[in-house]
């Protein structure tokens, strides 16, 4: 049964893309979507009926038509990417698909036909989360979109309509997900890694336009020489070790598989945008919401720290583990001084996605217990408030025809739901008792256990993101003049991904202790021998806190009632025209605006990024030096 479901997820989606490229018409894919969409849910809630006993289940999986068939797609794919990239005149992603498919040819026919996986598939308690995250979110990612992608072709009439394609792709790139989240087999896992990498090029481009291109071809450009390093990491364990397989790679000797495992862990940093990587995280902005949602929440990042953290018990103790977690630390500082001063709400989501990132990567070359315990809660919390933050930016963006930050004072007169769910997420990104506090408190400990030095870091971070986190919030919630009701705009299929998203956030703040002791701690326990457990009072304790912010928002709930709007007191100034005006001592009609502060002399974007990309390449390079010395 167990290798059914895996393939299920695997397949099913694979078949709705095929179906969605098929069938071009309008009216036929929502359907499709909807339908797809459920049932990936419900196959990925039944790996939670799979006793796994806080243990791996192998898989062998042994398909006799899985080679060639990888082999030929790996063919196709790299004639595509190739075309493409001789056609805008990219030599470097020319240079790096000619690079990577030679050499993925020379192995195949040369010493590597031979190689052989006994288990191409597993299942632990770590892929299960991974498989939950995908399955839910991206789902609930791909209802929304329906709804969206109808808005967004009457915003942009200039672009083709071309949904069923867009829809295709996206189960395509769910497909390669479950793929990385279940493969034993490297090269398996491989095969689905590059083909995320070429559906957020292709939707990442979506727009078709000069912007989109450019920034899509960025993506492109980082991630295939991140899939470069994977493929040497892979081939060098198998001439080295004889092995082509996760499970086992984990079991040789630190000294034996430094090398492969910092090259595939450089793979896993360009795949979550690390510094000096970020570039293109940001850049994939250009694309439609559900598309920053799905590569900046649930999957395409998601893929780069879960490799890493897999692959943390090797890093634990050493060099090479001291310089990517000191690359993750110096990532949050950067991503999270960066967001002070954006005023674009979907900027501050990416920086402070990247930040967040970083510390799941910081969790992951530190390596302890303590750390892999953090970082898969980190992993957990991080999609489905980011997820449900990208939604509401995308529905606040089409319905005001903004998404600065400035632009949504008084969203909670204008959409009262949509604006509680927004504080939702936003306050289950720094908010006690929500997930990602504690998250961070987490990895506190543990940096505590490890190096008190990062520590530091860590609390001058955190307090940058209680900064900007709260100056959002309190724009929502402002009251300056009377508004408009506006969310009668927003469509059911909207409307239903966002408050599923936004129940999820609730449940898992208040049921994080049970889903760490089933699923986080036997994961940890299997492969440390140790677990990490919150005493009683404190899980007490936040209960209760957790009840009283889950009462918060029922106040803004009846948006129907009558709620009276005065004018603000200026000193006599008034117009009595209207509420957000006043005459100036010079006798002339200025408006009243409140407005946060940026600092962006403070913080700038550009300088802080320049000095992270320059810190993160000498790590980079030292990490490289180490890798490889550490084979010697």
């Amino acid at each position: 049964m167990l290798f059914q479901l895996l393939s299920f997820l695997i397949i099913f989606p694979l078949c709705i893309a095929a179906l969605a490229f098929i069938n071009r018409k309008a009216s036929a894919f929502a359907p499709l979507v909807y339908t797809g969409a459920g049932m990936l849910i419900l196959a990925s809630l039944m790996l939670l009926s799979i006793p796994l006993g806080g243990k791996t289940v192998m898989i062998p999986a042994h398909i006799t038509w899985a080679e060639p068939v990888i082999l030929i797609s790996e063919i196709a794919i790299s004639a595509f990417l190739l075309f493409l990239a001789l056609k805008r005149k990219d030599i470097v992603v020319s240079s790096l698909v000619v690079a990577s498919a030679g050499l993925l040819f020379w192995f195949y026919f040369g010493p590597g036909h031979a190689a052989h996986a006994e288990n191409n598939l597993f299942l632990d308690p770590f892929s299960v989360i991974m498989g939950l995250i995908v399955g839910m979110i991206g789902s609930l990612i791909a209802v929304y979109a329906v709804g969206y992608m109808k808005d967004f072709c009457k915003h942009h009439r200039e672009i083709p309509d071309r949904r069923p394609v867009f829809f295709g792709i996206i189960f395509l790139f769910l497909s390669a997900m479950f793929g990385v989240c279940f493969s034993n087999n490297l090269f398996w896992l491989f095969f689905f890694w590059e083909i995320t990498t070429v559906c957020s090029f292709l939707l990442i481009g979506y727009k078709g336009d000069e912007p989109s291109v450019k920034n899509a071809f960025g993506a492109l450009r980082w991630n295939m020489l991140g899939g470069l390093a994977f493929l040497v990491g892979i081939i060098y364990l198998y001439m080295s070790t004889g092995t082509v397989e996760l499970d086992k790679a984990l079991q040789l000797p630190k000294a034996v598989v430094l090398l492969p495992v910092v090259l595939i862990s450089f793979a896993g940093m360009t795949k979550s945008a690390q510094l000096p990587f970020s570039s293109w995280l940001v850049g994939a902005m250009v694309a439609p919401t559900p598309v920053s949602a799905l590569l900046h929440s649930s999957t395409m990042v998601k893929a780069g720290v879960y490799i890493v953290l897999k692959f943390a018990p090797v890093l634990e103790g050493t060099l090479a583990g001291f310089v990517v977690a000191l690359i993750g630390i110096l990532t949050f500082l950067m991503g999270s001084f960066i967001c002070i001063s954006q005023t674009d709400a979907k900027k501050v989501l990416a920086y402070s996605t990247i930040a967040n990132l970083g510390l799941i990567i910081l969790c992951a070359g530190v390596g302890t217990y303590e750390a892999v315990w953090a970082g898969i809660l980190l992993i957990i919390f991080h999609a489905i408030a980011k997820g449900l933050l990208f939604l509401c930016v995308g529905v606040v963006e089409h319905t005001i025809g903004s998404r600065r930050i400035e632009d949504m004072s008084g969203l909670i007169m204008r959409m009262p739901r949509v604006s509680v769910m927004m504080q939702v997420g936003i306050a289950g990104m720094f908010l006690a008792p929500f997930g990602m506090l504690i998250s961070k408190w987490a990895v506190l400990k543990a940096l505590l256990d490890y190096n008190p030095f990062l520590a530091l870091f860590l609390v001058f971070g955190s307090s940058a993101t209680l900064f900007f986190w709260v100056k959002w919030i309190g724009k929502l919630l402002v009251i300056d003049r009377p508004y408009q009701k506006l969310e009668a705009k927003v469509s059911k299929d909207q409307m239903f991904a966002l408050g599923t998203l936004t129940v999820l956030t609730i449940l898992m703040c208040g049921f994080f202790s049970h889903v760490a002791n089933t699923m986080i701690e036997p994961y940890v326990f299997m492969i440390y021998g140790k677990q990490m457990e919150m005493s009683a009072g404190n899980v007490t304790t936040m209960g209760i806190m957790l009840t009283m912010v889950a009462l918060f928002p029922f106040s803004f709930l009846d948006s129907s009632r009558k709620v009276k709007i005065t004018d603000a007191y200026l000193a006599g100034a008034n117009t009595g025209e209207r509420s957000h005006q006043f005459t100036s001592s010079l006798g002339g009609v200025k408006d009243m605006a409140l407005k946060n502060y940026y600092l962006e002399d403070h913080f700038p974007e550009a300088r802080l990024m320049g000095l992270g990309v320059g810190l993160a390449i000498l790590l980079c390079v030292a990490l490289a030096v180490i890798g490889g010395v550490g084979c010697l």
